[in-house]
């Protein structure tokens, strides 16, 4: 849905909830093409089964480290091995290893006029435009839950409001914990902010972060939408560690609290850790003080405005 419309790119949809019945589908799709090469940059059992219905001279995987899920096996080449980078420079380890260096920083992200058209309606052109995103992911459970506490939230935006005028927009999704927090959050403050959670297609998100002129979000598929769409991201990192997964251009703008958490609730430096450790404490959040971010914001717009 994110990447529909990109030019000259053809897209096969697989549903991974229902994987027998997809790869049954895949391999009829398939039975009669066959590829020069295969990118196999997904490190999955799952993506390890795709590859095997992809019919190409070479499949090119991840080094011996990053290949999880015995990838090397369904590979017949590899990457070089480039210890503790980006998952973003990973990728490039790809077209690097094919013999393209130049990096072409553009994601290309379609947006169709009608989601244009949303953005614009919210977009106050008379004011600056912050988009917070303010919960990441729940998939993982309340264990891994890297969303920042909602009275953080309250007093950055008040913040937002008081010193700057900036107009507020709230965004996410339909899980119970974002709209609690969009609940909490446009209480508190009523018109002053706009709550969008579970009001937004993907396209329109990517819309309004466009539009908008930073976001403010954990580390969630908004930080990365930003950086396709070359937005700022002030980003809420403890838990996990944004030198391997922050918004690959705003690097200057993330509050990283990860070493500071390792080092309080593992009792560990990071370059002890396995290069993407995930520190499954809830309370790694409450690491990050609304001062901090709220510092990160003055240097934002002094230096942009």
């Amino acid at each position: 849905q994110l990447l529909e419309g990109i030019e000259d790119i053809e897209f096969i949809i697989f549903d991974k909830s229902n994987l027998l019945k997809s790869l049954i589908k895949l391999s009829t799709q398939l039975r009669h093409r066959k590829f020069d090469i295969l990118l196999h940059m997904h490190a999955s059992m799952t993506a390890n089964l795709v590859s095997c219905l992809v019919k190409a001279t070479r499949k090119i995987g991840f080094d011996k480290e990053r290949a999880r899920d015995l990838q090397r096996f369904f590979c017949n080449e590899t990457i070089a091995a480039k210890p503790r980078q980006h998952v973003m420079d990973g990728f490039f380890g790809f077209a690097e290893y094919l013999g393209i260096d130049s990096k072409q920083e553009n994601w290309h992200l379609q947006i169709p006029e009608s989601a244009s058209a949303f953005a614009e309606k919210i977009i106050d052109h008379d004011k600056i435009n912050c988009v917070i995103s303010p919960c990441s992911s729940q998939r993982f459970g309340q264990k891994y839950n890297r969303s920042w506490s909602v009275e953080n939230y309250l007093s950055v935006i008040d913040h937002l409001i008081k010193t700057y005028n900036i107009q507020v927009i709230l965004t996410g999704g339909a899980s119970a914990i974002e709209l609690n927090y969009g609940n909490q959050i446009s209480q508190h403050f009523k018109s002053q902010v706009k709550n969008l959670v579970n009001q937004t297609s993907l396209k329109e998100l990517t819309a309004l972060i466009n539009k908008a002129d930073f976001v403010i979000c954990p580390d969630s598929g908004p930080a990365h939408i930003a950086t396709a769409m070359k937005t700022k991201v002030i980003g809420l990192y403890a838990m996990s560690n944004p030198l391997r997964s922050g918004p690959y251009l705003s690097k200057d703008w993330v509050i990283n609290a990860y070493p500071k958490a390792a080092k309080k609730l593992l009792n560990k430096e990071i370059s002890e850790l396995k290069w993407g450790y995930r520190i499954k404490e809830p309370e790694a959040m409450n690491l990050i003080t609304p001062e901090e971010v709220i510092a990160k914001i003055d240097q934002l717009i002094l230096q942009s405005y």
